[in-house]
């Protein structure tokens, strides 16, 4: 790995561990270019928590989109992950309308809107989270990564919707519901109880929701999974935490909303590794 890659894997340890140990059961060779992705996805996923306005936020994602289309390569020797993700891009031929598609995605973060549906939820999902699973397995094996892009749908939404039920503490406190409305219509909470937080059952029904939805997609996969080659295990490998992740959040009930469901990191790593050195 050269400076800028090194820079993304240090990074990734403290930002996104999960995708940090990922990382270091894929071929020495591909650690560089994944690690590159998965910290602008670390990078980009901040925004929200780095500014006080979305108008700031959206700049910053515009930066990250030009830079994508190729108007802002001035500005890279500044910018190790920048720099590192540019020359992934060129090495593995990504499409940049992915990456930018994963920009315009992410600028629902930057406000408190809605989220109107579970397929606009999926959707999401699919272009943040499962676009960079299919990202990922381009930099693994770039013939193979296209006969599993309907896979990797449903691990990102899985993996996705999972880290959304987590967050949900810091979302309930931004004012930030990311629930479909109409799943919180289907358990019979408002947007207005979710946030005031004062009916634990009721949390514990939308909570419960989204477990089925993230245990829906994991199910699929699941299903499906004996076929993954091996060159695009590493770009899955996060998936195996996600039943840990949910069985905390499942102990926790409705307090989970109001208190992060972690799983220790001794745990998280002992869970990849077996996974790493068995099967998905």
């Amino acid at each position: 790995m050269d400076a800028n890659e090194t820079h993304c894997m240090d990074f990734l340890r403290g930002a996104d561990r999960d995708r940090y140990l990922s990382v270091l059961y894929a071929p020495e060779e591909k650690r560089g270019g994944l690690a590159a992705l998965y910290a602008f996805n670390a990078e980009v996923a901040r925004i929200r928590d780095l500014v006080h306005d979305p108008l700031p936020g959206e700049v910053r994602l515009q930066w990250w989109r030009d830079f994508i289309n190729g108007t802002e390569h001035g500005a890279v020797a500044g910018h190790p992950v920048a720099a590192a993700l540019l020359k992934t891009i060129d090495q593995y031929h990504l499409p940049r309308t992915a990456l930018d598609n994963y920009c315009e995605a992410r600028i629902f973060d930057l406000y408190d809107d809605p989220m109107p549906s579970r397929n606009d939820l999926e959707g999401y999902c699919g272009e943040t989270a499962s676009a960079l699973i299919q990202l990922a397995s381009l930099v693994l094996d770039g013939e193979a990564a296209p006969r599993f892009a309907e896979l990797a749908g449903h691990v990102g939404v899985a993996q996705g919707v999972t880290g959304l039920i987590r967050l949900l503490p810091l979302h309930r406190r931004r004012g930030q519901v990311f629930v479909p409305a109409d799943i919180l219509k289907a358990v019979g909470v408002s947007r207005e109880a979710l946030l005031a937080g004062t009916d634990e059952e009721a949390l514990g029904r939308v909570i419960a929701a989204m477990a089925a939805l993230a245990r829906e997609h994991l199910a699929a996969f699941d299903k499906a999974k004996s076929v993954l080659p091996a060159t695009l295990k590493p770009a899955y490998l996060p998936i195996v935490l996600v039943p840990a992740y949910l069985k905390a959040v499942a102990r926790k009930g409705g307090e989970a909303a109001s208190e992060v469901a972690e799983v220790s990191p001794l745990r998280r790593q002992w869970i990849v590794f077996r996974a790493a050195l068995g099967g998905l």
